[in-house]
């Protein structure tokens, strides 16, 4: 399958088959003030890092992108599964400061223009929804946690219709280099998915697991259609040089900002 993000000065632009008024994207680590470990594109402030880092580039992905920081919405995530609807009133939270509003949100979703949903990541997957006929965009942040408590098919909950005229994005996350344990193995065949599909076992205690496949087969079951959901090969954890890895990098790394917006 063509790769459908096409990297840009900062950031990776997600490529529509047709004209339209929705932007999408990822950001890269390259070229920023942040030392992660020297000139980075951080995109969070609840970690160690200036906040003058983070309001310049803000500034820097607003004007590449053509939405102002005042347009945009930012969650704090807490790896679980709540979704909520966001509308005009909710734009800048969190953007110029951190503050306990949509705290524990891992999942938004709405139907107003001129609005920027953005969430940051490290690894975990990025989850993009949208629909053109009904003017609706969504994004998901779906860590292991978030995939264990189906967060996509929360996210599906919330839509009124027709699953044929909705597209997701799965954009990039890490590869299944991710290992978890035996404990979080058997959780993950509690699913109603085929685990041996996503995870795959490679020592004693030791298993890959693949969440941007878990997940696309969880949207799947759900009843979205194969055809509508794509899936990138970028891995945070293979390339380096462009994403923040969390698990590769022992913590002590910047964040990556996941973004979609409607005219």
């Amino acid at each position: 399958m063509k790769e459908r993000f096409i990297k840009k000065t900062h950031y990776l632009d997600y490529q529509f088959d047709e004209p339209t008024d929705i932007k999408l994207g990822f950001t890269t680590r390259e070229n920023g003030l942040s030392p992660y470990p020297n000139h980075r594109f951080n995109m969070a402030r609840y970690i160690s890092d200036s906040a003058h880092h983070i309001t310049h580039h803000q500034n820097i992905l607003a004007n590449l992108i053509g939405y102002t920081r005042d347009e945009w919405v930012f969650p704090i995530q807490t790896h679980d599964n709540r979704i909520v609807e966001v509308t005009s009133e909710h734009k800048g939270t969190n953007i110029d400061e951190l503050t306990d509003d949509l705290h524990g949100i891992d999942g938004m979703y709405t139907f107003d223009s001129h609005i920027l949903l953005t969430m940051c990541y490290a690894d975990c997957v990025p989850v993009y929804f949208y629909s053109e006929p009904h003017g609706y965009i969504g994004l998901a942040h779906a860590g292991w946690r978030g995939t264990y408590g189906q967060i996509v098919k929360e996210m599906l909950k919330k839509v009124d219709f027709d699953y044929e005229d909705l597209k997701i994005v799965i954009g990039p996350a890490t590869s299944n280099s991710y290992e978890i344990n035996d404990d979080i193995k058997n959780k993950f065949e509690e699913l109603t998915i085929d685990s041996t599909l996503y995870i795959e076992t490679r020592g004693k205690n030791q298993h890959g697991i693949d969440l941007k496949k878990a997940n696309a087969l969880l949207l799947e079951e759900a009843g979205v259609p194969s055809k509508n959901i794509y899936v990138t090969e970028y891995a945070t954890s293979e390339n380096l040089d462009l994403f923040f890895s969390y698990r590769v990098e022992k913590g002590q790394t910047g964040r990556m900002l996941a973004f979609i917006g409607r005219k």
